[in-house]
C-alpha cells in the first residue's frame, strides 16, 4: 500500500475567523446513528461517468489510500487541529469511474437519504478523501462509519457521514443542510455559513 501525507490548508493562520479550537470531537449529525452491515453496504457512482461503479465494502478497501492531516472547522464555531485521515482520494474515484467533461457537480449520498453537493473544483482538491480511518483508529459508528468523505478546506458539514456513493452531474443540486439554509459552498474562511 502506497500512502501519502497532505498538509492542509497550507496557511500561517489556521483558524479561521470566529472559530475557537477544542481538543474533543462534538458529534454532531441530524437524526440517529444508523447500523449499516458492511456486507450489504456498497459504494456507488453514478452519472456523468464513463463506467458506473458499485464497490463492496472490501474493494473499496483495496483500493490505493492516501493518509490527509488535515484541521476540521465546523459551523457552530468550534475547530479541532491536526486530525489524521486515511482512505481513498476522490481523485482516485473520478478516475475509476471516468467523470466526463460536462460534469461540474458531485452530490454525495450517504445513509439514510442526507446529501451535500460540491464543485467539482472543491471535490477533486487533493486533500478531499472518502476515509476510514481517523488518527489510526477505525472510524467510530458516531463519526461516520463505515465511510465518510472529508473535505478539510470547507466547513464540517460537507463531509458527510455514512457515505455510500456520489452522483456526478452537470448542473447543481442543493444538499440536505444547503436547502435548509447553509451557504451552499461552505468557506469557512469566508465565514459562508447561511445563505447563498
Amino acid at each position: 500500500m502506497r500512502v501519502i501525507k497532505i498538509k492542509s490548508p497550507t496557511r500561517d493562520q489556521r483558524v479561521p475567523p470566529g472559530q475557537r479550537v477544542t481538543k474533543k470531537w462534538p458529534v454532531l449529525h441530524y437524526g440517529g446513528v444508523p447500523e449499516i452491515d458492511v456486507d450489504r453496504w456498497r459504494f456507488t457512482v453514478k452519472g456523468l461517468v464513463e463506467k458506473d461503479l458499485s464497490l463492496t465494502y472490501s474493494e473499496f478497501r483495496a483500493l490505493p489510500r492516501i493518509r490527509v492531516l488535515s484541521d476540521i472547522h465546523c459551523v457552530t464555531g468550534w475547530s479541532r487541529l491536526d486530525n489524521l485521515w486515511e482512505g481513498v482520494s476522490a481523485r482516485t474515484i473520478g478516475d475509476l469511474a471516468g467523470v466526463r467533461g460536462e460534469a461540474r457537480y458531485a452530490i454525495v449520498r450517504s445513509d439514510g437519504g442526507y446529501t451535500t453537493n460540491l464543485s467539482l473544483e472543491d471535490f477533486f482538491q487533493e486533500d478531499v478523501l472518502f476515509a476510514f480511518k481517523h488518527d489510526g483508529e477505525e472510524l467510530a459508528p458516531e463519526h461516520g462509519y463505515p465511510l465518510r468523505l472529508v473535505v478539510p478546506r470547507l466547513y464540517f458539514w460537507k463531509s458527510a457521514k455514512w457515505v455510500t456513493g456520489v452522483e456526478f452531474r452537470d448542473s447543481d443540486i442543493p444538499g440536505f443542510w444547503e436547502s435548509r439554509g447553509y451557504h451552499n459552498r461552505g468557506d469557512p474562511w469566508k465565514e459562508e455559513r447561511f445563505g447563498r
